[in-house]
């Protein structure tokens, strides 16, 4: 398959999830560039977040399916992770600036399903390596998401 034929492949749910995805990533981008002068106490941590997790994550996510071969299959799956993925987002960025544990947590929780159900998304990938390499960045992001809890309820003891 062509770069050209996987893109007709996509499904306006996995499009609309890339665009989020991009969305976060330029908004982190825009938070980097103001918060030093505007002294954010989390800017840069916002920043970082809103790249590599909430936004090139989603991006990941929502193009999986075009790129490790997978047949359109279940929308309702691909709505769910790509629903799931920025409203846990959105709830770990809100419980964090507002220093709240447990919408972190909850959040946190919505994410781990999201990921899980991408994980599991991934069985009989026609493209076997991209979708290993996918498995691995997901279980990275699932190690890390209780790392994430911990230090979000130390700092707010």
């Amino acid at each position: 398959m062509t770069q050209q034929t996987d893109r007709a492949q996509r499904t306006p749910i996995e499009l609309f999830g890339y665009v989020v995805g991009v969305t976060c990533i330029v908004l982190g981008g825009l938070v980097a560039a103001v918060a030093a002068p505007l002294q954010l106490a989390k800017g840069s941590w916002l920043a970082a977040y809103l790249v590599l997790v909430a936004g090139v994550l989603q991006a990941i996510l929502a193009e999986q399916r075009p790129l490790i071969g997978g047949a359109p299959g279940n929308g309702r799956a691909t709505l769910t992770v790509l629903a799931l993925w920025p409203i846990g987002n959105l709830l770990v960025i809100v419980g964090s600036l507002a220093i709240v544990p447990w919408v972190v947590i909850a959040g946190g929780a919505l994410l781990v399903v999201a990921l899980v159900a991408a994980l599991w998304s991934t069985r009989g990938a026609a493209r076997r390596l991209r979708a290993w390499i996918a498995r691995v960045i997901y279980v990275v992001v699932l190690v890390s998401v209780p790392v994430g809890l911990v230090l979000s309820a130390l700092r707010a003891a």
